[in-house]
């Protein structure tokens, strides 16, 4: 749910201080026992509005505390029991032909999981029908997609572009472990090397992780530090301004994603 952006925005002239410490109400600070990198957050300007928050060459960043309503939570959360529930109900009716096409394309298993760093820090296993050749990793460490990637089979090349092969994480979803809206999980090996150069980067994990999120439908997919660098910052954006108002702007920019079929 993803797509180029075409220029760098123009950084605001005058700019604001955000906190990446949201709080969720009785939960205990993930970020408040670990040491944070200060430095300073701007806002940047994208279409008219501002869209992410720079972590490019700052300094110092005044930290305060983003508190979260209970009631927002609650909401959320049934939103996404009833999202996962449906799309559970989709999966099962589209699954006999589906599997049959993945399998006749490429021989081996019609699911794919893996494992990624979720809330808070804690792993899971990600859900995925299996879009790639089953020795896409025959090298045995992580690599980062390529955006002609030839390990991509056919019928996987058609599920990522309207992202049908992300449709099991319904079942993520439903056990807890994501969230409909969230920044994307990513595996723990190249979040280990990115919070090296990275300021901020691991505060990603201070929500859960989603099926879709702002930067997911502002920005292509990462292959490089530099872009991962980029799309944190519509990652802290959202972390920060969290509203139903931005969840809904997300999940229509995500449908006019998936119908215009600009998943790579």
């Amino acid at each position: 749910m993803q797509h180029d952006l075409e220029h760098t925005p123009p950084v605001m002239s005058q700019p604001n201080l955000y906190a990446f410490n949201s709080v969720v109400p009785n939960t205990p600070g993930y970020f408040s026992q670990v040491q944070v990198i200060e430095i300073e957050a701007v806002g940047v300007r994208d279409e008219e509005d501002y869209v992410r928050i720079s972590v490019e060459h700052r300094d110092e960043l005044l930290l305060e505390e983003h508190v979260i309503s209970p009631f927002y939570l609650f909401v959320r959360r049934a939103i996404d029991l009833t999202f996962a529930l449906c799309g559970i109900a989709i999966m099962l009716l589209i699954l006999p032909i589906l599997a049959r096409l993945i399998y006749l394309d490429s021989p081996g298993p019609i699911f794919y999981s893996q494992e990624r760093l979720g809330y808070l820090g804690k792993t899971f296993r990600i859900l995925k029908f299996r879009s790639m050749h089953v020795d896409a990793e025959a090298a045995g460490h992580a690599v980062w997609a390529a955006e002609h990637d030839e390990r991509v089979t056919r019928v996987g090349r058609f599920m990522r572009a309207i992202h049908l092969d992300e449709l099991p994480q319904v079942i993520n979803i439903l056990r807890g472990e994501m969230s409909l809206i969230g920044p994307r999980p990513e595996r723990e090996e190249f979040v280990s090397e990115l919070v090296k150069t990275i300021p901020f980067y691991r505060n990603r994990l201070e929500v859960k992780p989603g099926l879709t999120g702002w930067a997911q439908v502002k920005y292509r997919y990462t292959r490089t530090d530099q872009e991962a660098r980029i799309k944190l910052q519509y990652d802290l954006y959202y972390i920060q301004r969290r509203s139903f108002k931005l969840d809904l702007l997300i999940i229509l920019k995500t449908v006019v994603e998936v119908l215009s079929y600009h998943g790579t």
